[in-house]
């Protein structure tokens, strides 16, 4: 059965106005294209690619709402200890209802595609193994990548006779697909490179992807950025890793950041940025001017280093607020990044869309002809119009069928302010 969507305005497609779907496939894209079985009148709204949230932690999932717990420094560092003793005890069914909810709830905003952050350090591996089955359960219609993330560290990290290293390497053996780490988190800097070396190692002898926790601080001192890339270019692996938070590069001095973007754009590395998380988070011990916590992504923009957003929490020890909606996460950052000038309105919903499916490495994304009909409808004209007016999500689609669909708010009765 063929679908024909018209008066669409199509995202990167600015001359097309129609789309054909057939067999859960973009068939064309075009105008005046030939007659389905059944068409569908957009009336001018825009479609783009479903979101991608890049850095998600479903395993938190509102344990911020838990009484018996309060991180009152409002610190990274806080919540990392809070979590440590929270998780205790917790089993893969409780672990598995608070991922599904969280996946619920990203979804309902028009996310299809979520890289999950799941800690590992944890001798029963709960968490990866709630998370890994979530991913398989869910598979038809959200794409989940799962993170092997050791939130205690590799090296500062052990317990019944396993180090976080070890946890990691037992959740890849499980079948993560992606090695994380976080090496401003260790003891020393020699074990931080010491798990960055590691992380790069396993990566390649497992065949999975990389996502580092990497320079989540203030520190404008903090390095292991600088690690983690020349680690991945000796490897030839760059294109594989991904650097999320990378806060102290945006306190760095210039003339360290011009070399850095230079080794960036050589390696193929990518970025992962969390504007509400980071600006939440960051410059606890400034006083004034306060840092923005954000590394530096209109540069990386410029420079045509791959940078995607993510929503990171969703009301947890971390951070007390968050719902997954992602055009909200975009709003914050193209405001925190300054990324408003004429030339970024057309091609921001790259940070929560292309760039993450990028760094996913995501083959069959995309509004192009043969790839698979994922697809949401925003109510906007525009992508300028969209950001402007931070418009819900009306529907989503996978693979040709809907997932979600609501009704555009409207007033009951035209407003007047003249009688």
């Amino acid at each position: 059965m063929k679908k024909k969507l018209i008066n669409a305005k199509i995202y990167k497609h600015p001359d097309a106005s129609e789309v054909l779907i057939e067999d859960g496939k973009f068939l064309a894209i075009g105008n005046n294209l030939p007659n389905a079985d059944t068409t569908i009148d957009l009336e001018g709204r825009l479609i783009l690619p479903p979101y991608v949230d890049s850095h998600l932690h479903l395993d938190y999932y509102f344990t911020g709402q838990d009484e018996r717990v309060k991180n009152e420094s409002g610190t990274l560092f806080e919540a990392i200890d809070l979590w440590n003793d929270y998780k205790k005890g917790t089993t893969k069914e409780e672990m598995k209802q608070r991922i599904y909810q969280a996946v619920h709830d990203v979804a309902s905003y028009g996310t299809q595609y979520i890289r999950a952050q799941t800690d590992c350090t944890d001798p029963n591996l709960s968490g990866i193994k709630a998370a890994l089955e979530v991913r398989d359960e869910l598979k038809d219609k959200i794409t989940i990548q799962v993170v092997a993330f050791p939130q205690n560290g590799m090296y500062s990290y052990y317990e019944d006779g396993k180090s976080g290293r070890d946890l990691v390497e037992e959740a890849l053996q499980l079948g993560a697909d992606c090695v994380g780490g976080i090496p401003h988190n260790e003891w020393s800097r020699d074990d931080g490179i010491q798990s960055v070396k590691e992380i790069v190692r396993l990566a390649i002898a497992y065949d999975k992807l990389i996502d580092v926790h990497c320079d989540e601080t203030d520190d404008d001192q903090a390095r292991f950025l600088e690690a983690l890339n020349a680690e991945a270019m000796k490897q030839g692996y760059g294109k594989s890793t991904t650097a999320s938070h990378t806060c102290s590069f945006g306190s760095v001095n210039d003339a360290y950041a011009f070399r850095m973007m230079g080794l960036f754009k050589q390696s193929g590395l990518n970025f992962v940025a969390c504007p509400t998380e980071n600006l939440f988070l960051q410059g606890r011990q400034d006083s004034y001017p306060k840092r923005r916590g954000l590394t530096r992504v209109k540069e990386f923009v410029d420079n045509q280093i791959n940078v995607a957003f993510g929503q990171d929490s969703i009301v947890d020890l971390w951070y007390p607020a968050g719902s997954g909606n992602l055009m909200n996460v975009l709003d914050n950052g193209i405001h925190a990044s300054q990324l408003m000038r004429e030339e970024d309105f057309p091609r921001n919903f790259d940070l929560i869309t292309y760039n993450g499916a990028q760094l996913m490495q995501i083959d069959d994304y995309g509004i192009e002809v043969g790839n698979s009909a994922n697809y949401i409808v925003l109510d906007a004209n525009s992508p300028f119009d969209a950001q402007r007016r931070r418009v819900d999500c009306l529907a989503s689609v996978r693979q040709g069928e809907l997932l979600f669909k609501r009704q555009a708010a409207r007033m009951e009765q035209e407003l007047k302010l003249n009688e």
